[in-house]
């Protein structure tokens, strides 16, 4: 089987874009990195892409209003680069229904919570995990899910727990949910779809 061929989409730093990267070159996520595609000119990932020597790429927002001009560079890179699967790696931007339409079951998104729990609008990065912490939850977690045209809604790929703990805090919660979930079960889910 050939291995997959890899396009990541972060807007932040990519943590979770690392540890694909390293999953690749240590050998254990038979696959290969394309490109790293942000629409944050200042984000860290396309400094990791850089570093590894992996194709980066700035897609501007120009006009904040005009999302369809985006959505069409993005569209035309992803033609370009031509990858097996779409990893979303803290992207921020919701993903256009012609992009969906496009790569049927090709692109997978990761959220710090237990889908279908604290999902959809406005449920991103520290918001999930004041939620998770203002309902009194015992466990929390993350999921690798498919991208559909809704949000947060795609079929689960993958979901591991981590206990809440009393002396957490929203910060503290979301780097235990990062270091010790999506970090792993990302390339889990990788690997998973690879074997299918």
């Amino acid at each position: 089987m050939k291995p997959l061929r890899l396009a990541v989409l972060a807007s932040g730093g990519g943590s979770n874009f690392q540890s694909i990267i390293d999953a690749v070159e240590g050998g254990e996520l038979d696959s290969t990195i394309e490109c790293l595609i942000s629409n944050k000119e200042d984000a860290y990932a396309l400094e990791r892409a850089r570093k590894h020597k992996i194709k980066d790429i700035y897609i501007a927002a120009k006009d904040p209003k005009d999302s369809r001009s985006y959505d069409e560079r993005l569209l035309s890179t992803l033609e370009e680069v031509d990858p097996d699967l779409i990893v979303l790696a803290g992207y921020l931007k919701i993903i256009s229904a012609e992009m969906i339409d496009r790569y049927p079951g090709q692109i997978i998104n990761i959220h710090p919570s237990l889908l279908p729990k604290y999902g959809g609008k406005g449920c991103y990065g520290i918001h999930v995990h004041k939620a998770v912490l203002e309902a009194g939850d015992k466990v929390s977690g993350a999921t690798v899910h498919y991208v559909d045209k809704g949000i947060d809604t795609g079929e689960i790929i993958l979901q591991k727990s981590v206990e809440v703990l009393e002396t957490d805090t929203a910060k503290t919660l979301q780097e235990r949910v990062l270091k010790e979930v999506e970090h792993k079960i990302y390339v889990e889910a990788i690997k998973k779809i690879a074997n299918t």
